[in-house]
Parts: C-alpha cells; sequence; structure tokens
C-alpha cells in the first residue's frame, strides 16, 4: 500500500493524526525561536547549548497546554481585576518553571522571567502572522477617505421606510 499525503505516513485514514504532528511541529518551532529571541534580548535568561534550549521550548510548550488553563481558571477573578494582564504573571511563572525543570536552561529572576515572557508573546504572535500559523492574525484595514458626493439633481431627500 502506498502513503499518500492526505492519509498520512502510516497509510491509513488517520490524516488527522499527521497533521495534528504537523502543527505541533510548528509551534514548537515558533516557540524555540521565541525563545532564541528572548535569550538574546533578556539579560537573565541564558542557555547552555542547542539542545538545551530546544527541551526549554518543548518543556514550555507543554505547561502551556497542561498547567496554563488550570492556572487561568484558578486566577479568573484576577484576571477580571486587571483586565487579562495577569496572564502576563502566568506567562513569567511558567517560564520561571521551566528554567528550574530544564538544566542548561537558566532563568535568573522572576524579572527576568517576566520580559523573557513578554518578548515570548509577541516574537511568537508576529512569527505566526506572518506564517500564517497558529491561531493569531493580525490584519492591517486601510480606509480610504469618502469622496465628496456630487450634488444630486433630484428634488432632495429621499427617506426609506
Amino acid at each position: 500500500m502506498v502513503a499518500d499525503r492526505a492519509s498520512g505516513p502510516s497509510g491509513g485514514c488517520g490524516g488527522s493524526g499527521w497533521l495534528r504532528v504537523k502543527a505541533f511541529i510548528q509551534r514548537w518551532v515558533v516557540t524555540t525561536l521565541a525563545v532564541l529571541v528572548a535569550t538574546h534580548l533578556v539579560k537573565g535568561i541564558d542557555y547552555d547549548n542547542l539542545v538545551a534550549l530546544f527541551a526549554a521550548a518543548l518543556v514550555l510548550g507543554i505547561l502551556n497546554a497542561l498547567v496554563r488553563p488550570v492556572m487561568l481558571l484558578l486566577s479568573l477573578p484576577l484576571l477580571i481585576v486587571t483586565l487579562g494582564l495577569f496572564i502576563l504573571v502566568i506567562n513569567a511563572a511558567l517560564l520561571y518553571l521551566v528554567g528550574q525543570l530544564v538544566k542548561g536552561f537558566h532563568v535568573a529572576s522572576f524579572g527576568a522571567a517576566f520580559w523573557g515572557a513578554l518578548v515570548i508573546s509577541v516574537v511568537s504572535l508576529v512569527v505566526n502572522s506572518l506564517t500564517g500559523t497558529g491561531e493569531s492574525r493580525i490584519e492591517f484595514h486601510r480606509r480610504s477617505r469618502a469622496r465628496p458626493r456630487e450634488r444630486d439633481p433630484g428634488d432632495g431627500p429621499v427617506i426609506d421606510v
């Protein structure tokens, strides 16, 4: 049996499994790139080697998928009071936790984790928007100026009821 692209690498009917793996890898690459940018921009976030960087991005993705929703639910009153800005604190806490869990990936302080999480969020948003991956989109619409209306040679305004 020859495997085609629609049915995935196993040749079966489970094409959606292959699409999930592809989407996961795309998100992982975007997260890795965002963490790499954060390590270069934020003092206090560093990695020893590329394996540690890839592992940190993977652990961050897993924590974002499993732990972050629970933290969002538990902190819902704070999220409402702060108009959603408490999400930055949650993201910083998860990044700080990644620094504790992954050997070779270092987050020096919670402040560094806060700024690093902010950089990771912005870079991920921009890269996802440029590549079309993920659910985030940035759209720019340019409105043209209204042209002055020409005089209607009719008798006056028409009101439709």
